[in-house]
């Protein structure tokens, strides 16, 4: 007897594991006829309804992911990618969808070991190079880059990763070729054009630095107070002192207590023999703060350009007093001749 109950349980069993497996096949094709119909949402119901009849679905859970894909319901998809996955660990498909889900999530040391596990994806190298940059690993993101830029030299976006790279690890002369390159691939990319005109300005390069920051300002950079107060210098130290001139003192009316901003204009009005001009801007700083030793020892400085050479002195030495780190300036001036 209880032979004969063990086998109706087991065929019971069967009959009902049979029936889920058939209800699920048949859900499953009805995602399928609705998925060539474009009818993606209703698809995705189906191929969920077969789920439910069997856990262990994986073509239903990469169909389900595929039309989740097309109605850009990532989440949903990468759910159903890792659970494709899980079911079987070499599913290509799987793998390739995760590797670009895991970089577009910004999880990018996911997205390195699945882009390592992908036969089928052409862009397994530039992925694992660009997350190398995200992950700050600076000197494989070159390496890799230059890789992916050898095969592919139109690639805009890996040349111009390069160059931040490099830029990154403060080597600022190999970041200009690829800055370059970037920006003639890519002439929308007004950010680009501005870091461009900013690493020409810090390696003194101002008349270049200039042509950048127009052309970055052409392209829509927004000209905001830091983009004009770079412009401006890099306009007084190229040649074009007079527009210069009148960006930073609209600058300056805007932020008449800016010390850094005075400073710069102190120091630009002296570098163009304007003695009388940086002294005006020398006392101004020294209104704002009495015990300013740079702004009392350029002041100095100014005097004895003018030819009260005792009086400018004796300001230099008062300044000196005040920051005795500003006699490395004496010394220096002594050694030029002044």
């Amino acid at each position: 007897m209880k032979n004969l109950i063990t086998l109706i349980c087991c065929l019971s069993l069967l009959t009902t594991v049979q029936a889920q497996s058939d209800s699920a096949k048949a859900y499953f094709q009805k995602g399928l006829t609705e998925k060539t119909a474009q009818h993606y949402l209703v698809a995705s119901q189906y191929f969920i309804k077969a789920i439910g009849f069997d856990a262990n679905y994986k073509d239903a859970y990469l169909q389900d992911a595929e039309v989740n894909v097309q109605m850009r319901r990532t989440d949903n998809a990468k759910a159903d990618f890792e659970k494709v996955y899980a079911l079987d660990p070499n599913n290509q498909e799987a793998i390739k969808q995760l590797t670009e889900l895991y970089y577009d999530y910004r999880q990018f040391q996911q997205a390195i070991d699945f882009a390592s596990k992908c036969k089928t994806c052409v862009n397994s190298e530039r992925i694992i190079a660009m997350c190398n940059y995200e992950e700050e690993n600076y000197e494989d993101a070159i390496s890799g880059l230059q890789d992916v830029i050898q095969k592919d030299p139109t690639d805009a976006e890996a040349t111009y990763t390069v160059a931040r790279s490099y830029l990154e690890i403060e080597e600022y002369l190999k970041a200009v070729p690829y800055y370059q390159k970037a920006v003639q691939l890519d002439p929308t990319k007004n950010e680009w054009m501005y870091e461009l005109g900013l690493l020409y300005y810090n390696n003194d390069d101002y008349k270049d630095a200039v042509v950048l920051f127009d052309k970055a300002a052409a392209a829509g950079y927004n000209q905001s107070s830091d983009y004009n107060e770079n412009l401006g210098f890099a306009c007084v130290y190229s040649g074009s002192f007079e527009r210069g001139e009148k960006l930073l003192l609209n600058l300056l009316a805007k932020r008449p207590g800016n010390k850094d901003l005075l400073r710069g204009i102190a120091d630009a009005y002296y570098s163009h023999s304007m003695y009388d001009k940086s002294l005006e801007f020398c006392q101004k700083l020294m209104t704002l703060d009495a015990t300013d030793g740079r702004a009392l020892y350029q002041a100095g400085m100014c005097f004895q350009k003018k030819g009260d050479k005792d009086k400018g002195q004796a300001m230099c030495d008062q300044a000196i007093l005040l920051d005795p780190s500003l006699a490395s300036l004496r010394q220096k001036q002594m050694t030029m001749g002044l």
